[in-house]
């Protein structure tokens, strides 16, 4: 069951993890700004995140203010009510308005049950945490950049690089940082995920998971989130959350593998 103070907690994470991934913050009024100029288009990595209370018709002038140098403008607005406050004066600015769902793991916590394969090969259909080698050649860093060409067809390959390699950076957001992973039956990456643990808070996120075009509606993608479950509960984390987003269908995969909305949050993007 979902408990009220939950989606604070995950709130409280959130924030720490961004902060502990940059390379500099900056105090902006309501939040701050996370800067990393080895991802410099890395969108995460560059943004304000607001957490505090802020007079919503000023967002758009502090957004400019203290995003001057950089090419766009990415806000995180953590609080349902004030993100709908902003959300006129943001979008008369031009930006776009997306919702986040926060949601926490409620249902059990499930038992490991391997990917049928059709040929059995050892490792394979297993959840895995490979390394992510720092270039083009380990099976997880090929798997990741085709992905990120699948989704940003027009992206070069400086942008697909920096996407991928940022994972580097989040080692540092939490206590115990993990990629996960299942391959298929020859060998490849078929579907991985991110797990963010903080054992002595108790709290896990999910993120990013994702599968490869070839390998999907196999049940990759469950096995993975398994893992990742199992993995989050053996770490002492009883609140395991993660962030879907608020019109698309993933969100309705997790609602049937357990994950209750707690609660929302206002991300609002625009290119200067």
């Amino acid at each position: 069951m979902a408990r009220p103070y939950d989606l604070q907690r995950a709130i409280d994470f959130r924030a720490l993890f961004a902060r502990r991934q940059s390379a500099e913050v900056r105090p902006v009024p309501g939040g701050f700004l996370v800067l990393n100029e080895q991802y410099a288009r890395s969108h995460e990595h560059n943004q304000i995140h607001i957490d505090g209370p802020l007079d919503p018709t000023s967002l758009p002038e502090v957004a400019d203010a203290a995003m001057a140098g950089l090419a766009h403008r990415r806000i995180t607005v953590h609080d349902d009510r004030l993100g709908l406050a902003c959300a006129t004066a943001m979008t008369l600015a031009g930006y776009e308005h997306a919702i986040e769902l926060v949601m926490t793991h409620t249902g059990p916590v499930p038992v490991p049950v391997p990917v049928p394969v059709p040929e059995p090969v050892p490792g394979r259909g297993e959840v895995v945490e490979p390394d992510l080698e720092p270039g083009p050649y380990g099976p997880l860093w090929r798997a990741l950049a085709d992905q990120q060409r699948s989704w940003m067809p027009d992206a070069d390959e400086e942008t697909v690089r920096q996407l991928v390699g940022r994972r580097a950076a989040r080692r540092n957001g939490a206590e115990d940082v993990r990629f996960v992973a299942v391959h298929d039956e020859g060998g490849d990456v078929a579907s991985w995920a991110d797990l963010y643990l903080e054992p002595a808070d108790g709290i896990a996120q999910i993120e990013e998971l994702a599968t490869a075009e070839h390998a999907r509606r196999r049940g990759y993608a469950d096995a993975v989130l398994s893992g990742a479950l199992r993995r989050a509960s053996a770490a002492g984390c009883a609140l395991r959350f993660l962030v879907a987003d608020g019109e698309d269908w993933p969100r309705l995969w997790y609602a049937r593998r357990g994950f209750t909305p707690v609660g929302r949050c206002h991300v609002f993007a625009r290119f200067r």
